[in-house]
């Protein structure tokens, strides 16, 4: 599980630390450094991240208005020389203080905190009728029963929802891992379907929400078991 962030610091040695610090952790993605607050802001409001690294004391903007200004807010850890924000910080929903100057160590506890609750997170919704796919910026909710079915794309999958279509670089295997329900199965290399959605089925070819999918040669036998099981 990879954590994507962002540094909103304005003080150039403190965001050189931080990066630093990030780069050293292998499940933390960097998207932007931002040493002003306005302009982290119009990046979180066109991207999805999960964790804000979020400094106090900034011009423009301090930090606490900025969260202040979020309806939905990341995972956001401050950095700030300043313990006085501290309870302020926690009653807008802070996961973690860093004060300066902090360690490696401390730093370090606080990102590993965030993912093992990001974990818990996730295994709570993979046994639940909701997953969470990752995309390229964010992660969407999906309700599992109204997938139709996914359709692998080279390096992507594109999974076709009652109301939209998603993209995702998972993997099949991965994507059936979440998908615990025994509604869906493999028809072809290409092809995942959800049997409930079937509409009907001719000459070797599925018909759903008006899409016709093949059924190839190797997954044959296996499919023809699973609809006459549920008969």
């Amino acid at each position: 599980m990879i954590i994507s962030c962002v540094i909103i610091e304005d003080e150039p040695l403190a965001t050189e630390k931080l990066e630093d610090f990030v780069g050293k952790v292998p499940f933390l993605s960097l998207l932007g450094s931002f040493d002003k607050p306005v302009e982290g802001l119009n990046f979180l409001k066109e991207n999805q991240i999960d964790l804000i690294f979020l400094d106090i004391q900034m011009e423009q903007l301090t930090g606490i208005q900025l969260l202040e200004t979020m309806n939905q807010k990341p995972y956001i850890i401050i950095t700030s020389a300043y313990s006085e924000y501290a309870l302020k910080g926690y009653e807008l929903q802070v996961f973690d203080y860093l004060l300066k100057p902090y360690s490696f160590d401390r730093f370090l506890t606080a990102v590993n905190r965030i993912y093992d609750d990001m974990l818990d997170r996730q295994k709570t919704a993979n046994s639940s009728p909701n997953i969470f796919i990752k995309t390229e910026y964010r992660r969407e909710n999906i309700v599992v029963k109204d997938i139709l079915f996914v359709e692998g794309m080279r390096e992507y999958l594109q999974i076709n929802l009652e109301d939209r279509k998603i993209m995702t670089k998972m993997s099949f295997k991965a994507l059936l891992e979440l998908l615990t329900e025994k509604d869906f199965i493999m028809v072809h290399k290409s092809w995942l379907v959800n049997v409930p959605k079937i509409e009907s089925i001719e000459r070797n070819r599925i018909k759903i929400a008006g899409k016709l999918i093949p059924i190839g040669e190797s997954f044959k036998e296996a499919f023809w078991k699973r609809i006459d099981n549920n008969k």
